[in-house]
């Protein structure tokens, strides 16, 4: 019976822990629904309170948005919200003012799209003097109702980026790579009535144009040195957008130039591969560490923050799903070694694991957006050091002398806690055990624990062992 009742109290405070324990992940789980409803809402209130005064005003609307850097997801975002907007509000034009040296292509494929089925005529300015279009900008300049530029600008250079880094052209895959994006770009130069040869040359040998060749070989549609040559060039010409053709209407304008939001600026940090791969890294191991040792709570909420954010950045970002499964499975074999040590073989084997997904995680060719090599040095030494600290743990636990469990209790000192001549009830270690024993023995009688049978006790009278 004593063994019951004591039974009972380690499994009330395991109930009682559980509950500790599901109140934290509760709070935890309140904590993430409001930081995302938060990351959810549209934060745009400027551009919100421009469309109440718009809707009292008569005259035509400019808007005037910057991309000025790589393309990605943070800037293709910010473009197609913006866009969007536009339309809403009944914008007369929307002027893209460009200077890029290229991205990706899926941030490109995205804001052409939106471009494509926009409402709201859209021109592409490369400017200021020494700015460029080149690589994704190209296609981009391409797609836009009106392709204008600064004087000292240029524009090209769009071979897709796995061949410029030196994959060959005549492989099988290099040629399928130059013919779609070749096809790409010409049928965006017919859709808006511009050279096509070009398209091909500027695809296959990276040719480049100045402003004054690109306008010359009907590339671009203006040459603008300031907005205002750009809007009196647009003034007038007839478009084709997704509503119908549009005869543009841009005179005495109201010019409103929409800045990047909290948003763009929040994605362009997270989508950094660098950061995205560092709030895995932290996400992780503030599990292993919350798991490890439950009741902490930083960590768990830490890494679980972490953990989701670094994963909504890499689903914005060209990631490769093998290199991403090898990582998966080298930090399974980690967390496998941390908690069960097999004394190297998982550990080393789930960091060569980790450190190949690390390598192979982005799937571009891109500098821009591949992980620094550094990092996954840095990550895989600390990474190795902890492996390394718990292999060192689990030998010197190796080396010392049984303290717990069965083998433990053998010849401790056992106190009766009654009179039995068989059977009875001894006190060890604070706990109240049944005991057999082949002698007679008193209350308060010191006795030797000889075997351990379940949870009977087979004990002697000390100096008296049994036979």
């Amino acid at each position: 019976m004593t063994n019951i009742m004591h039974l009972t109290r380690k499994s009330a405070g395991r109930l009682r822990r559980w509950l500790c324990n599901h109140h934290r992940a509760s709070s935890i789980l309140a904590a993430l629904t409001l930081f995302f409803i938060a990351a959810i809402l549209p934060f745009d209130y400027p551009q919100l309170l421009f469309k109440s005064a718009q809707a009292q005003s008569g005259a035509s609307q400019v808007w005037l948005t910057d991309l000025d850097g790589a393309v990605g997801p943070a800037s293709s975002d910010h473009f197609r919200r913006t866009l969007e907007q536009a339309a809403e509000a009944n914008v007369s034009l929307l002027v893209l003012r460009m200077n890029t040296p290229g991205g990706l292509d899926s941030a490109m494929r995205d804001m052409v799209s939106a471009i494509l089925d926009s409402p709201v005529p859209v021109a592409t300015w490369v400017t200021p003097a020494g700015a460029r279009a080149a690589s994704a900008g190209t296609y981009i300049t391409a797609a836009s109702h009106i392709a204008a530029m600064s004087a000292a600008t240029n524009i090209g250079s769009s071979t897709p980026v796995s061949l410029s880094d030196g994959n060959s052209a005549e492989s099988a895959a290099g040629q399928k790579a130059i013919n779609d994006a070749t096809a790409y770009l010409q049928g965006l130069q017919q859709l808006r009535g511009r050279n096509t040869d070009w398209a091909a040359q500027t695809v296959s040998d990276a040719a480049n144009l100045t402003a004054s060749d690109a306008l010359d070989q009907d590339v671009i549609d203006v040459i603008a040195n300031d907005l205002d040559a750009l809007l009196q060039a647009a003034h007038g010409l007839s478009v084709d957008t997704a509503r119908g053709t549009l005869s543009i209407n841009v005179d005495s304008a109201d010019i409103t130039i929409i800045e990047a939001d909290w948003r763009h600026d929040f994605l362009n940090v997270i989508t950094n591969p660098n950061i995205a791969y560092i709030l895995l890294m932290v996400g992780i191991y503030g599990l292993i560490l919350e798991f490890y040792n439950p009741g902490l709570g930083l960590p768990g909420i830490t890494g679980i923050i972490c953990l989701l954010v670094g994963a909504y950045a890499l689903q914005l970002l060209p990631i490769s799903y093998a290199g991403l499964a090898l990582m998966v499975i080298g930090i399974g074999l980690i967390v496998f070694e941390v908690i069960s040590p097999s004394f190297g073989v998982f550990g080393l084997g789930g960091l060569a694991a980790f450190v190949l997904g690390s390598v192979m995680l982005m799937d571009t060719q891109s500098a821009a957006w591949q992980i620094s090599l550094p990092l996954i040095a840095a990550v895989t030494v600390a990474t190795a050091g902890l492996i390394i600290l718990v292999l060192g743990a689990a030998l010197k636990a190796r080396r010392q002398p049984v303290v717990t469990g069965d083998p433990a209790m053998l010849q401790m000192t056992a106190v009766a806690v009654e009179d039995f001549e068989h059977e009875g009830h001894v006190h060890v270690s604070g706990e109240i055990w049944t005991a057999r024993t082949n002698s007679p023995v008193h209350k308060g009688d010191r006795l030797t624990i000889n075997q351990i049978n379940g949870l009977m006790l087979h004990v002697s009278r000390q100096g008296r062992p049994e036979h």
